[in-house]
């Protein structure tokens, strides 16, 4: 194989985001010289990345080799699948690939960011619809999952068929769609599947995800038992099939419903678009809303995960038009995704404090994931039957015991990979090749930068550890501002004793040391940095102002 990591007379996979984490999801499938996309997401940051709140995967191996790619298909429309298009798609200058609802979405964001005219965006109109790329063909396939349209990939290639699940559950009542259907799963397998490249988040789980029609019933039988209460249900917007159930409880309860949450607004608009929700019962205003009696309104809102600027989170801290009382009831009809718990924590809490009553899947069946059990994952494995597993969507703990599941399953071959490793699936033993570089990217302000580039890196360290400012002028004491430290009524003589350190440390500078601009920042930078450790165990970032100087 080549250095530049061209497919020659081969079938390669890369991920470059997605394998390793959950979210991000970036694939790449190569043949023949070309390569094709799966998927183009985003994750957002937690405290790792200090004022940022957008991730992406950095895409510079494609980039480099951007004329051999020769489009992007997109499996559904959660963020972690499309949400950095709007950021990579017009400079990476392929068409993108959807079914009717992803596309919508794709399309508004792309409008968002004036691109809607420059990259050019294909529907896939029809359920197993097929587009044609290069050596690739490549057909739809509709699976159930948490969002309207969510899809698997059949990729046939010159060396077998690829199996790529995108997101994915077993649901006998999906609600919204018709998944491909066991006997069509079958059929593939019986035509034979090479690799099947299947979602992990959820192999840890000894039982099946669960049906949405589980949920409508659950979710029914729950809002009844409130009556004569305000209830709020709080759920992922992008769960078009919720949405339904959330309508028909309300219709069914004798109670409207009210909307809280652009994003909420905004994917019943696109669904309604796209011939979803058409029975969905016209919401009411906050207003109405306020002044219908408690038992007569059912409130969908966003938050569940804790978002500061969310409906809830503002319902929690009495700053919202709808109002929460004692009494009240709030369902979470959502899972808590993994690194939000203290923010979820703090909103329950601030409910709890108020006496407003609340009702998680832990209580009543009010949620089931969308993504597959151990049981579904072996149902799929015994029906596509694959020659190769590889493991992507999880950690690398998902990964790896999904890879136990497969072999225990009989699959012959199981790749573990993360995100830069580049695998060979064919011809001859399947395996990794070589590692490229997959690191991340950050939407810091209006800027996309290095996750590990020194302005992330620098805003970490004040952060944790505070800042000094050490103005020298010539012939003037030092004067010093400090930011961060934790030292209160100390400061003052912090303040002084610092200015004194620095002073000594110049003065000791002799010769050639004493004149040089160099030498007199650093010692200064040295003096202010041990008092500071000094006085308060930090050790925080210095920087020393010269006026005039030529630095």
């Amino acid at each position: 194989m080549k250095q530049d990591y061209t497919p020659e007379d081969e079938l390669l996979f890369l991920a470059l985001g997605g394998s390793g984490e959950i979210g991000m999801n970036v694939n790449l499938y190569g043949a023949q010289g070309k390569w094709i996309m799966v998927d183009l997401g985003m994750t957002f940051s937690g405290n790792e990345y200090p004022g940022v709140e957008l991730v992406f995967a950095d895409l510079e191996f494609i980039e480099a080799r951007a004329k051999d790619l020769i489009g992007i298909v997109l499996t559904h429309a959660h963020e972690d699948h499309i949400g950095a298009v709007p950021y990579f798609a017009g400079d990476l200058g392929v068409p993108l690939y959807a079914t009717p609802f992803t596309a919508d979405l794709v399309a508004r964001k792309l409008e968002e960011a004036g691109l809607l005219g420059e990259v050019e965006l294909n529907i896939i109109e029809d359920d197993h619809g097929q587009i044609e790329l290069g050596p690739f063909s490549i057909t739809y396939l509709p699976l159930a999952h948490s969002i309207a349209e969510g899809n698997a990939l059949l990729i046939d290639t010159p060396h077998g068929r690829i199996f790529h699940t995108g997101d994915w559950k077993l649901d006998e009542e999906p609600i919204i769609g018709e998944p491909t259907t066991e006997e069509e799963l079958r059929d593939i397998g019986a035509e034979g599947v090479l690799a099947l490249v299947c979602d992990s988040t959820n192999v840890f789980n000894p039982n099946p995800s669960g049906s949405e029609g589980a949920v409508h019933r659950a979710l029914m039988e729950e809002v009844a038992r409130h009556s004569g209460k305000r209830v709020v249900v709080t759920t992922f917007a992008s769960n078009v099939a919720r949405l339904q159930t959330l309508g028909e409880v309300a219709r069914e309860t004798g109670r409207q419903i009210c909307v809280a949450g652009r994003s909420l607004d905004r994917i019943i608009e696109v669904a309604q678009d796209n011939g979803y929700l058409a029975d969905f019962p016209a919401p009411v205003d906050f207003e109405t809303a306020m002044g219908l009696p408690r038992g007569e309104v059912l409130i969908i809102a966003t938050g569940g995960q804790g978002e500061p600027r969310a409906a809830l989170s503002r319902m929690a801290e009495s700053n919202h038009p709808i109002e929460l009382v004692a009494g009240d009831v709030v369902l979470f009809s959502s899972r808590q995704i993994p690194g939000n718990e203290i923010a979820i924590g703090k909103i329950q809490n601030q409910l709890a404090a108020r006496g407003i009553q609340m009702v998680t899947d832990r209580q009543a069946l009010i949620h089931v994931s969308g993504h597959p059990g151990r049981p579904e994952l072996e149902a799929l494995y015994s029906w596509l039957k694959p020659e190769i597993l590889v493991p992507v969507h999880g950690e690398i703990r998902h990964m790896a015991e999904q890879a136990r599941v497969g072999k225990a399953s009989g699959i012959p071959h199981q790749v573990v990979q993360k995100n830069g490793d580049i695998v060979r699936l064919a011809p001859g033993k399947p395996g990794k090749l070589a590692e490229v570089r997959a690191g991340r990217l950050v939407l810091d302000g209006d800027i996309i930068a290095p996750a590990d580039g020194d302005a992330i890196t620098m805003r970490r360290r004040i952060a944790g550890e505070g800042v000094l400012v050490v103005v020298l002028a010539r012939g003037a004491r030092p004067v010093i501002e400090a930011v961060g430290l934790p030292l209160d009524e100390d400061l003052p003589e912090f303040l002084a004793e610092a200015a004194e350190d620095v002073l000594k440390a110049i003065g000791r500078l002799k010769g050639r040391d004493a004149k040089d601009e160099a030498a007199v920042r650093e010692a200064a930078r040295l003096a202010a940095r041990r008092c500071a450790q000094r006085w308060s165990g930090k050790r925080p970032q210095v920087r020393v102002v010269m006026p005039g100087s030529a630095g």
